[in-house]
């Protein structure tokens, strides 16, 4: 049995040589593999994905991480939904091929109408005359009335749709999502996370992003290493030379919604932002962290309407890294950082973390994990008042 959870000390803002998110992380993967072989609820599979536990246990660790089949497991804790489970279930046996860990063909009756595989880099759309579906070890074949279609699992980005595009060696631009909680909204002045590029080119989307990673890892090198182990995709949803909107999941922990804008320092506050969220996501996997995280609501320095105190915490601890690459900008005096609209936004930031602090010392009841965060969060409080 592991360990218990140690109150992190550094969870917002990583000190060098951290190894805080990773155990978070590691331990939150933990979790969601001790739930993979029922979470379809398919019990030829769960065999199967038993088998490939101890022959390739590496690989189905790998599996498991990935947002596009992660997300479907923790939306399937919420009870029963036939549509998820079935696209579950298709999706992780063609994860086991494309990870050599399926020993023989699976034939499938029924299946999505639309595969994403960030694995693959691949969305399949499967034709409307497909009766039923095959993985094989090499091969995803779709029997057709009258012929089937074979699809090379080793090529199948060249075959079928292609909607990833490089921005990291690490990080995906998403053009296909299959996050089911994607146009649930919460925030009053969305509606949803549709994948959208706005207008603008792929290139432009992976250019500025890549830009706007490259200011943080300059600034804050051990945070930047944590975006590379959380986030995986990118998943574009519009542009706007004004307004900038993202947003994240609990249960799509490696995937992060923003769009795109023409300053370069909105993004990469964006990314530090919504990269937090993935971190602070992956905790609550583990642990309640406030006892009275989602009643009463209370005023948010951010949003106008009343927040439980789960999303103030979401806030401020995304804020305080964000403050912190304000700062390390100011003091290696970034090109970025000379212009009074960038001290204004510090501030502003300062302010924001300052008045969400106040409200979570003042009414928070934490845990003992949920301790370690809100001392980290008094600590640097104190380092900006």
């Amino acid at each position: 049995m592991a360990a218990p959870l140690a109150p992190p000390r550094d969870f917002a803002i990583p000190e060098p040589g951290s190894t805080t998110a990773r155990d978070v992380l590691s331990r939150a993967l933990s979790r969601l593999l001790s739930e993979l072989p029922g979470a379809a609820r398919d019990a030829g599979l769960a065999r199967v994905i038993r088998v490939a536990l101890g022959s390739h246990a590496g690989a189905v660790a790998s599996i498991a991480r990935r947002p596009h089949v992660a997300t479907l497991v923790r939306c399937l804790r919420a009870g029963a939904d036939e549509a998820l489970a079935i696209e579950l279930t298709t999706l992780l046996y063609l994860e086991l091929a494309l990870a050599g860990a399926l020993a023989a063909p699976v034939t499938l009756p029924r299946f999505p109408r639309r595969i994403v595989s960030l694995t693959a880099r691949a969305a399949v759309t499967v034709p409307d005359d497909a009766e039923r579906l095959t993985v094989t070890p090499d091969e995803l074949v779709l029997h057709r009335r009258g012929s089937d279609v074979h699809l090379r699992l080793e090529s199948l980005s060249e075959v079928a749709e292609a909607p990833y595009h490089a921005i990291t060696p690490t990080i995906e631009l998403a053009l296909a999502d299959n996050n089911p909680l994607a146009l649930h909204e919460a925030h009053p002045d969305k509606s949803g996370n549709a994948v959208d590029l706005g207008g603008r080119p792929v290139s432009e989307w992976t250019r500025s992003l890549a830009s706007a990673l490259e200011v943080i890892g300059e600034q804050l090198p051990e945070l930047r290493a944590e975006i590379d182990l959380y986030v995986q995709q990118i998943v574009p949803v519009g542009w706007d030379a004004e307004r900038h909107l993202s947003a994240s999941y609990q249960e799509a922990i490696g995937t992060v919604y923003l769009s795109l804008h023409p300053s370069p320092m909105t993004l990469a506050e964006a990314l530090v932002h919504e990269a937090s969220h993935n971190k602070l996501n992956a905790l609550f996997e583990l642990d309640d962290v406030l006892e009275n995280a989602d009643a009463p609501l209370y005023g948010s320095p951010i949003r106008p309407d009343p927040r439980p105190l789960r999303g103030i915490l979401l806030a401020v601890h995304a804020f305080l890294p964000v403050a912190r690459l304000y700062e390390r900008m100011l003091g290696t005096n970034h090109p970025l950082a000379g212009s009074a609209a960038f001290a204004e936004r510090f501030a502003r930031i300062r302010e924001i973390n300052h008045e969400g602090a106040g409200v979570l010392l003042a009414h928070a009841r934490p845990t003992d994990v949920g301790r370690g965060l809100l001392d980290e969060i008094q600590r640097w409080g104190a380092h900006y008042t």
